[in-house]
């Protein structure tokens, strides 16, 4: 779309009133210089690697299973990039550059800071601009948010949850991971209800999937937690039931955080 984008501001920049001149021709402009082209390919290709890890967890049905499989992968191709990444990077813009008659920068030359007089320069190069400055730290930052936002608590969690989902008959069921999920939970599982705990799982998973037909075909966690109570199984499983209900809440507290977050967004200003 950048050749079209940019015979769209041209028109707009010759045919139409002074202000609307002057934001095309700014537009135009900046559409023209290797920075833009520079940071669209590269932001282009930031996205491409969490595209599916973004897409899977908007999803209404999440597998967190393979959610987590994906944060790793994320994490692996975000560090190929960073150590092998940049030539092929700074190639396809080059290529990009010389399609449309862009200038490209001599990367020897010592990078001159936006917005500064051509005489107050940067002590170190464009080159080291683009891959220190941007490339390097872009990565280093996405890298970082994907860190502290699964780290090994959280993916502890993620992989807890997911094993107690009766999707495909229990298939994804590994008690370790279960209690260590409820490990998480030291105020609410002592070491006395974890052997309890240990124990009502090895009952619970010969009961629902090879005893209880009931019990089959449900669609989610919400469901099999409704079913527990028709069944009056979460009077057998009181441990379980209790873990159940921690895993259904954490949605609704993540949604809680999320929606103060952008209620504050509201009252903000620049003042």
């Amino acid at each position: 779309m950048f050749g079209p984008i940019n015979d769209v501001l041209d028109a707009i920049a010759v045919n139409t009133c002074f202000e609307e001149k002057c934001r095309a021709k700014g537009c135009l402009k900046a559409c023209l210089t290797f920075e833009i082209v520079f940071m669209l390919h590269f932001m282009c290709t930031i996205l491409a690697i969490t595209n599916e890890l973004n897409t899977t967890f908007q999803r209404k049905e999440q597998d967190i299973a393979n959610a987590m499989i994906l944060v790793g992968v994320s994490k692996n191709r975000l560090q190929v990039l960073r150590d092998n990444g940049w030539n092929s990077l700074i190639d396809e813009v080059s290529k990009f550059c010389t399609k449309y008659d862009l200038l490209t920068p001599n990367f020897d030359e010592l990078y001159v800071i936006l917005g500064r007089s051509r005489w107050r320069i940067a002590k170190y190069t464009i080159l080291h601009h683009y891959r220190v400055e941007v490339f390097y730290k872009i990565i280093d930052w996405q890298l970082q948010e994907l860190n502290n936002r699964f780290d090994e608590v959280t993916i502890d969690l993620f992989l807890g949850i997911a094993c107690l989902n009766l999707v495909e008959s229990f298939s994804s069921f590994e008690m370790e991971k279960i209690l260590k999920l409820a490990e998480l939970y030291p105020d609410d599982f002592d070491k006395h209800s974890m052997v309890d705990l240990h124990s009502q799982l090895e009952n619970y998973i010969i009961d629902v999937r090879d005893h209880d037909k009931r019990f089959s075909n449900l669609k989610g966690l919400s469901y099999f937690s409704k079913k527990l109570v028709e069944a009056k199984k979460h009077r057998t499983y009181p441990l379980l039931f209790r873990l159940v209900k921690f895993a259904l809440l954490l949605p609704v507290t993540t949604a809680t955080v999320e929606k103060t977050l952008s209620a504050m967004k509201l009252i903000k200003s620049d003042l």
